[in-house]
């Protein structure tokens, strides 16, 4: 009898410390280089996936601390070239096959303040991408970003991160909230913007992003909602989200 309980026991404490913590993902690291050749101040971001996670679209940019856009440090391929993984066939319409669209529904903060600083187009496209520097392919899981702040900022900066994943329904953002919205149904719930003050000064401390607002439903503007009580699984894209100079 001793013996069975002993064996029983064992087997829950190996079960027990093989388990995966929940939102803690067991995959591979991604490594991603931006702004390679550039001198600057290094900086390294690290993301690791939650439990809703699937194959959300990035862009990881520094602001000022009145909100003033900087540099844009990463943003995933689909975003930066305008090939997604359905293309375009007109309004409403979507191909079998990657081609190139327009989503304004996907990172729309981002976006508009992008636009505004380079003084372009609201969309990246195939003739007009974001410069291949800070352009990435979509992370699978977890990623470790190593990029360089090019413009070397005075004092404290704010760092950002906007992600969103499409079709991603819940009970308030459903099919028929806006039902002749095709953009707002390319997206569902919306993106969700991150943000964290780092002090630069301050080498190899971790500064966590925190969740602060969302973006407008179908990128109609590059307003910032503050209220997320409605986002949900949105929220558990991330699992956790940290920042630190190098």
């Amino acid at each position: 009898m001793k013996k069975l309980t002993l064996i029983i026991t064992t087997v829950m404490l190996i079960g027990l410390y093989s388990c995966q913590k929940p939102g803690v993902s067991k995959q591979n690291v991604t490594s991603i280089q931006t702004n390679k050749s550039e001198q600057g101040i290094p900086i390294e971001f690290r993301f690791f996936s939650g439990k809703y996670h699937n194959h959300p679209t990035f862009s990881v940019w520094i602001e000022d601390l009145e909100g003033n856009y900087i540099e844009t440090l990463m943003v995933t391929e689909y975003v930066a070239k305008g090939i997604y993984g359905h293309g375009s066939l007109g309004p409403g319409k979507w191909d079998s096959k990657p081609g190139p669209a327009e989503r304004p529904s996907t990172l729309p903060y981002w976006l508009h303040k992008y636009a505004k600083a380079i003084g372009g187009k609201l969309l990246p496209s195939p003739e007009r991408p974001v410069p291949d520097a800070i352009t990435s392919a979509t992370p699978t899981g977890d990623f470790i970003l190593e990029s360089v702040i090019k413009n070397k900022p005075e004092g404290k900066i704010r760092v950002m991160m906007e992600i969103n994943q499409t079709w991603d329904w819940n009970e308030f953002w459903n099919n028929s909230l806006y039902p002749n919205d095709f953009e707002y149904k390319a997206s569902c719930q919306p993106a969700l913007v991150y943000a964290v003050i780092v002090d630069p000064s301050q080498k190899g401390k971790e500064f966590y992003l925190n969740p602060i607002g969302h973006s407008h439903f179908s990128g109609q503007n590059g307003d910032l909602f503050t209220d997320i009580t409605t986002i949900t699984t949105a929220k558990e894209i991330a699992h956790k989200v940290y920042v630190k100079i190098k």
